[in-house]
């Protein structure tokens, strides 16, 4: 594997500094061996977190730091305790997590709560030209099959021995799902959108009865997961559990697909594609849904439902991460273009609730 296809950081944005004068005396006070010498970058991509690579040049260690966006309101999306307590609970019986250092919710040190973790290397795909990896349908294949087989062992996790059996309510999950994220839409909403109203609608009327409860991602994708640089089909680390909670796995499932574009997905989906799921050896949604039926036992009958709900749902923090950049909080130019992506998935909801298919949309 090229060097290449390592995830890297760069030059912290301008604007998302970090306050390191405070910061590092707290840190060397509770990561043990911490030396003097520290140096910050952050991580370019991503929509949510921001995240930064703390690296010790006297040890040569690595560690991440997270804390939410600059103008951030909502904080149930961006919940730091949230996300290491998720982690701190996997870490000792599930191998796909990053070891969680330590979480400060004294927002004196940096101006916002944040935690820190240990630096897990590796390759993680991304939309677009993925430099220095090579996928080939056989590759791609393969790392298809082991994002699945992940993607049913979080939602295998004994809740009990992990500690997580009250983490959540997932009783109602369907239905405040729904409703919370049509309160979210009408909150940050700066254009109308007719295809967003009529998914909301739709999925108000059309939820289906719940199913067993699970320990869900909600953010599961491609980008998300840090790959084995020298095997690709081995997942090392599960990234961004800041949305995690108990509830219908299959609610998580279809916030996956609407990130699964396929290479015969209509050219409103495809400019949405926030990974490479369009390449050969990739499944398609229908049967990486009933991939996951096999292989979790779980009934996905009425999978139309939550497909919709995804592509609702990723609407939604668009136009959330859209409303921040459109009233200034935050200077990231990557923004400036998401109120299309609204728009786009407000027109593959509509086609799909035509269809009735979570397959290739016209």
């Amino acid at each position: 594997m090229a060097k290449q296809g390592l995830d890297r950081a760069r030059d912290v944005r301008s604007g998302e500094e970090l306050e390191t004068g405070t910061l590092f005396p707290f840190l060397r006070d509770h990561i043990e061996g911490l030396s003097e010498d520290i140096t910050v970058r952050q991580f370019p991509a991503g929509h949510s977190n921001l995240t930064y690579l703390l690296e010790d040049q006297d040890s040569g260690k690595g560690y991440v730091l997270r804390r939410p966006p600059f103008g951030a309101q909502v904080k149930s999306g961006h919940d730091m305790g949230r996300e290491f307590r998720v982690m701190s609970a996997l870490y000792p019986i599930w191998p796909k997590v990053p070891q969680p250092f330590v979480m400060c919710d004294d927002e004196s040190i940096i101006g916002a709560p944040f935690y820190v973790m240990e630096r897990v290397e590796g390759v993680i795909l991304r939309r677009g030209k993925n430099e220095g990896v090579e996928l080939d349908e056989a590759t791609m294949a393969g790392i298809c099959d082991a994002f699945l087989d992940t993607f049913v062992e979080i939602h295998g996790v004994d809740l009990e021995v992990a500690g997580l059996a009250e983490f959540g309510k997932p009783e109602g999950y369907i239905e405040r799902q729904v409703s919370g994220w049509t309160r979210r839409w009408g909150k940050a909403m700066t254009d109308t959108v007719e295809g967003i109203d009529a998914m909301a609608a739709w999925l108000a009327e059309n939820q289906p009865a719940e199913q067993s409860a699970g320990l869900i991602h909600n953010d599961f994708k491609y980008d998300n997961l840090i790959l084995d640089p020298n095997d690709l089909t081995d997942v090392r680390a599960v990234l961004d559990w800041e949305m995690a909670t108990l509830g219908d796995p299959l609610m998580d499932l279809g916030s996956s697909l609407a990130y699964w574009v396929e290479a015969e997905d209509s050219f409103v989906l495809q400019q949405l594609k926030f990974g490479p799921t369009d390449l050969p050896g990739n499944l398609s949604r229908e049967a990486l849904v009933a991939a996951y039926a096999e292989r979790s036992g779980r009934d996905v009958s009425d999978f139309l439902f939550y497909y919709i709900y995804g592509l609702f749902k990723l609407a939604v923090i668009a136009q959330q991460i859209y409303y921040r950049y459109k009233h200034g909080h935050t200077k990231d130019e990557r923004f400036a273009g998401l109120i299309f992506a609204v728009q786009a998935l407000g027109q593959a909801g509509e086609a799909a609730i035509a269809s009735g298919e979570i397959g290739p949309s016209s």
